[in-house]
Order: structure tokens, then C-alpha cells, then sequence
């Protein structure tokens, strides 16, 4: 069975008291509605990743990072490495986000050496894709999004995509407020999931937990998390509001 997952990524939000408080919060109200087979993440900045993790300590909820360096050690002034995050039991590392990709010049090449590096030090991968408006419009998108799976992820042996997590934001709905309808994210999911079988059989395929990001909240979570698959969430905006991101683990069924 894959595994259903809700990832908060908080991006760069909170000061470090507002971010215990939000933890605190979560942890009041999340215990009786994380079901058996949804892993809850809260993917945090560095500064905090030690005393979230200290703060969730033996709960359900765990972190993750926001990215990671391609390189394990060295002179690379203000980068983390996933060997860093191995050291902290920081399970999770979010890869590729468009954010990521837009600002910070990230490709395919960089991406897939993060993703090594990640795995290599035993850390969970969840590798972002997806496409801009102007590329959804063209109705290039299947063929963009196919490009940035490939590029990232089919060097990788069949166990070691296994431990991957794969997360589609299109990123026009990204911070917008818009968000995908459920048939447009099942759609994309489908296509992805469908291109990992090409490559390693229905089988594997069928094992890749696929999560929608982009505007992910407690109206529209149940609907998303319906399609067969939609395997969770990569939640932005609404992880930062105690009450909603709970809302939006309750809609996993």
C-alpha cells in the first residue's frame, strides 16, 4: 500500500516562538485525526529543524527540510547537507521546488545530485514538478513534467525510486489562491504515475506515493485526496494556520 502523506512546507515563515506556538497548537488538536497510514510532515526552516524535531518528540508528526545542498561537506558558505540532516534524524527533504527551480536557477542536472545526495544519506526525497500557466495554456505540460521526472529521477534503481516521493504543483496555482480542479490534478498524477511504469513496470510505479501541491486547503483536500492517485499533499500557504492544516489531514481517508 503506498503511503499517504501530508507535508506542510512553512517556505520562510515564522520566528521561532510563533513556530513552537503553531506546533503546540497542531499537536492539540492532530492525534485524534492523523489516520493509521498518514504520515504528517512538517517541513521547517533550517534554524528550527532540532527544536521542532524536539518539540514533536516521539509524536506522530515529523520534520522535513526545504532543500539540500548537492555537495556533502565543504566550503559552501550558508548550505545544509544531507548528510547534515541525517545527523539531525531529519527524515524528510523537500527537492525541486518550483520556488527552488524559479529563483535559485535549479535544473534537472542539480536536482538529480540532490536527489542522490539524499538518498544516499538515508533521507526521504520529496521531488517536486509541474508547470508554469504559460506552459499549462500551450498544453505542453504533460510533456514538461515527463521531462523533469526523467531528468531527476530515472538514473535511480527500481529499490532506490522507491524511497522517492514525488509531488506535482502546477505552479500557477501556487500561492494564488487557485488550485488545480481535482480532474486536472488526478490527470497529471495519472501521467506521471503512468511514465514511472514505462520505465519500472506497474509494479514500482504503483509503490510512488504521488502528492498535489498548489493551494491545498480544507475546502478542497477531501475532493483532491479522493482521486485514486492523489496520495496527499504538499501544503504551502495553509500549514501556516493551525486549524486549517489539520483540516486538511482529516480530509485523508
Amino acid at each position: 500500500m503506498r503511503k499517504k502523506i501530508v507535508a506542510g512546507n512553512w517556505k520562510m515563515n515564522k520566528t521561532l516562538s510563533e513556530a513552537k506556538a503553531l506546533v503546540a497548537e497542531v499537536m492539540g488538536m492532530i492525534s485524534s485525526e492523523v489516520k493509521a497510514n498518514t504520515q504528517v510532515v512538517l517541513c521547517v526552516p533550517f534554524p528550527y529543524l532540532v527544536p521542532i524535531k524536539n518539540q514533536l518528540g516521539n509524536s506522530s508528526v515529523i520534520t522535513g527540510a526545504q532543500n539540500c545542498s548537492e555537495h556533502d561537506w565543504g566550503a559552501y558558505t550558508g548550505e545544509v547537507s544531507a548528510l547534515m540532516l541525517k545527523s539531525m534524524e531529519v527524515p524528510y527533504v523537500i527537492l525541486g521546488h518550483s520556488e527552488r527551480r524559479q529563483y535559485f536557477g535549479e535544473d534537472g542536472t542539480l536536482l538529480a545530485t540532490k536527489v542522490n545526495k539524499a538518498l544516499a544519506a538515508e533521507r526521504t526525497p520529496i521531488f517536486c514538478c509541474g508547470e508554469a500557466l504559460e506552459i499549462r495554456e500551450a498544453g505542453t505540460h504533460e510533456k514538461l513534467v515527463k521531462q523533469q521526472v526523467e531528468e531527476a529521477l530515472f538514473y535511480l534503481s527500481a529499490d532506490d525510486l522507491k524511497k522517492v516521493v514525488i509531488a506535482y504543483e502546477p505552479v500557477w496555482a501556487i500561492g494564488t489562491g487557485k488550485t488545480a480542479t481535482a480532474q486536472q490534478a488526478q490527470e497529471m498524477h495519472a501521467v506521471i504515475r503512468k511514465q514511472l511504469a514505462s520505465k519500472y513496470g506497474e509494479a514500482v510505479a504503483n509503490e510512488i506515493s504521488i502528492l498535489y501541491g498548489g493551494s491545498v486547503n480544507a475546502k478542497n483536500a477531501a475532493e483532491l485526496f479522493a482521486c485514486p492517485d492523489v496520495d496527499g499533499g504538499l501544503v504551502g500557504g495553509a500549514s501556516l494556520k493551525s486549524r486549517e492544516f489539520v483540516d486538511v489531514v482529516k480530509a485523508m481517508k
